[in-house]
């Protein structure tokens, strides 16, 4: 009987327990949410007075007075300098006695900060490896022809480039490289051109020593190239370093709806491989047509026709019409492509002079040979296409496949995979690996060596110090 009291007594005590705890608990949260409300108060109200506090700040600095600029000083000399107007001429399309009007040589200069010069300067250097076969080295019939099984300085490259005044800009590069084994280092003069850049109806002109805005591939510098080599095309149809003349270049860009670029030239036409005339009498003389879509926020496409026309060293014409093609996807949100494809092809339509050997009757031999020749045209075509996959920043996998129908004879076939490493933007280190297929030796033998098959692995590595131009799409 005592145990079933004693039960009851904790169990009423517990019940009786129960509305009290709870009662604690209801007040203590009730303590901490008004803390909070207090807390909440306190910190709008530093809020409020922080941006009071800036709002006056800036109604001050905006009833300040507009700084005056100092007048410019004298040219040496005691004559008098116009001062160039107040607005920006950069902005609006100068008038034609606007660009006949003198303007002072510098007029950029106080446009610049303290201790900027009046150009942009940067160098870029690019090393390549090569390891082949030892009878594509005997016969020197390698990518790199001569610097087989070597390591060499391919480019290094000295860019002056920017504004001369509101109305033009200059481009002056210089290069140097090793073009034989073993042998010095050789400077050539890569680039050197002007641009007037506010001609009238939408036009400029580009003057000078350039390399020609033919195709997509052939204006980007080696070190630039998305490849450790030129494509085999370009190289069989205008020589290893691309097409490189000296002329003038007219660019339109029309008003319409819709990108379109417009662009003629004339040129000397030196370029021993396709032309060679070299007269500006007799000009060679380029064209091209491109334009560029956007495909919503992602994709983007350029598509691009050219030709070149001229005569080579014995006055036959030969005319390179040509296509090119170039895709980026770029998904939402990513800093760089994530898949970039492209190609071009091109034709080689050539006059030749064929000759023959003809027997005269009633002659003795060997006095009763005689050459003939008459003229046929010839028409030659080559293209290329590759794509480049780059999942990450700092890592990019590509390929890309040749096919080109030789000048002489023969074709060519090659397929080169290769992998890209960035540690930045201004770094790249490539491997690549080529597998080259002739069906001719034709001017690929030497040295009682034959080389139809070639096989070669590629290293590369590229940088840059300083400024650098802007990339073509």
């Amino acid at each position: 009987m005592q145990k079933l009291i004693v039960v009851v007594v904790a169990f009423v005590l517990a019940a009786l327990a129960a509305p009290v705890s709870a009662q604690q608990d209801a007040e203590a949260v009730r303590r901490e949410l008004e803390q909070m409300r207090k807390n909440f108060e306190t910190m709008r109200q530093e809020y409020q007075k922080q941006m009071d506090t800036m709002a006056e700040r800036l109604r001050r600095l905006e009833a300040q007075p507009a700084p005056v600029a100092a007048p410019p000083l004298p040219a040496p000399g005691g004559i008098a300098q116009t001062p160039p107007p107040a607005t920006g001429l950069s902005s609006s399309t100068p008038s034609a006695m606007d660009l006949l009007t003198p303007r002072q040589p510098f007029g950029l200069y106080g446009q610049r900060g303290s201790g900027q010069l009046l150009f942009d300067m940067g160098i870029a250097g690019d090393f390549v490896g090569n390891i082949t076969q030892r009878n594509v080295d005997k016969a020197g019939a390698g990518t790199f022809r001569g610097r087989e099984n070597r390591v060499f300085p391919r480019e290094i490259e000295l860019a002056l480039f920017g504004q001369i005044d509101p109305f033009a800009r200059g481009e002056v590069r210089i290069e140097a490289g090793e073009e034989t084994r073993g042998g010095e280092i050789g400077f050539a003069l890569a680039e050197a051109n002007l641009t007037l850049m506010t001609l009238p109806f939408n036009t400029q002109l580009k003057l000078g020593h350039m390399r020609n805005r033919y195709g997509w591939s052939n204006q980007i510098h080696e070190h630039d190239l998305p490849w450790t080599d030129r494509p085999g095309v370009y190289r069989a149809y205008f020589g290893e370093e691309g097409l490189k003349e000296t002329g003038a270049e007219l660019t339109w860009v029309p008003d319409l709806p819709f990108y379109l670029e417009a662009l003629v030239g004339a040129f000397n036409g030196d370029n021993e491989t396709a032309f060679g005339r070299g007269r500006i009498t007799e000009p060679m003389v380029t064209a091209r047509l491109r334009t560029f879509f956007e495909l919503g926020d992602e994709h983007a496409i350029q598509l691009g026709a050219s030709v070149a026309h001229g005569l080579d060293a014995d006055r036959l014409r030969h005319t390179l019409p040509g296509f090119d093609v170039r895709y980026k996807y770029r998904p939402e949100g990513w800093l760089h492509p994530l898949v970039t494809a492209g190609g071009e092809g091109i034709w080689s339509i050539r006059r030749r002079l064929v000759t023959r050997d003809i027997v005269l009757p009633d002659t003795q031999l060997p006095d009763d040979l005689t050459t003939v020749g008459n003229h046929r045209t010839s028409t030659r075509f080559g293209w290329y296409t590759y794509a480049e996959l780059q999942p990450f920043r700092r890592w990019a996998f590509g390929a890309r496949y040749d096919y080109v129908e030789q000048l002489i004879r023969g074709r060519e076939r090659a397929i080169e995979p290769y992998v890209s490493f960035y540690p930045s933007e201004f770094l790249r280190f490539r491997l690549g690996y080529k597998l080259t297929d002739r069906t001719q030796d034709d001017g690929f033998s030497a040295n009682e060596a034959r080389a139809r098959h070639v096989n070669e692995i590629f290293f590369q590595a590229s940088f840059i110090l300083g400024a650098h131009p802007a990339h073509p799409f």
